[in-house]
């Protein structure tokens, strides 16, 4: 998570317009970024059924390379109200000793616009990140048992702490125990990130 953007520490009632929203920004996304986009996903907390969350929603980019990316989705995304954020490097999950280098992606914000605001999150396809991301959303999804615990925690802590840097902080080891769960999931059910992602029609490209 971006731990510098200016945003109220609120964490709400889960809104069900959001995975409309989401969806629909996705594909106009999808068509915007051709031919560099290969997938474009409704991820984070506003994509689970249920689940309290900051009003933002989070979106994610599978691109082949990030540095092919820049300068164009510059140009594109800017039409749809996003600007650029210097933030390059996800969160390596604890217990790890993966590259760092693996984890990177880029970050596109829209803030204070008429749509909804969101984070744009653009990852490498078959990157640890891109897959935690979509492993996490849909564990919770298949485990709504989990989603009012999870949901209640993050509500607790966003009274708890004065700033968003520090409630990334307390989170992310949180989302680390979440993941270690959804692992032995994923192996059981033959979960895979390839076979998770939205199939946009064709007649939407450009």
């Amino acid at each position: 998570m971006r731990k510098d953007i200016p945003l109220d520490l609120v964490v709400v009632t889960p809104d069900p317009a959001w995975a409309r929203r989401a969806e629909d920004l996705a594909d106009e996304l999808y068509v915007s970024l051709q031919p560099l986009a290969v997938h474009v996903e409704h991820i984070g907390s506003t994509a689970v059924p249920g689940m309290a969350a900051k009003p933002v929603l989070d979106l994610q980019v599978s691109v082949r390379d990030l540095e092919e990316v820049e300068g164009a989705f510059d140009e594109a995304l800017a039409g749809h109200g996003f600007v650029r954020a210097p933030y390059r490097q996800d969160h390596v999950p604890a217990g790890s000793d993966d590259d760092p280098a693996r984890w990177a992606k880029r970050l596109w914000t829209r803030r204070g616009s008429p749509e909804p605001d969101v984070n744009l999150h653009v990852r490498v396809v078959g990157s640890p990140n891109e897959r935690l991301a979509l492993l996490f959303r849909d564990w919770l999804r298949a485990h709504p048992e989990a989603v009012p615990a999870y949901a209640r925690f993050k509500q607790l802590l966003a009274k708890a702490v004065a700033d968003l840097a520090t409630y990334a902080d307390v989170k992310d080891p949180v989302v680390d125990l979440v993941v270690t769960v959804a692992e032995p999931w994923a192996r059981a059910t033959g979960w895979q990130a390839s076979t998770t992602m939205t199939v946009r029609p064709a007649a939407r490209r450009p």
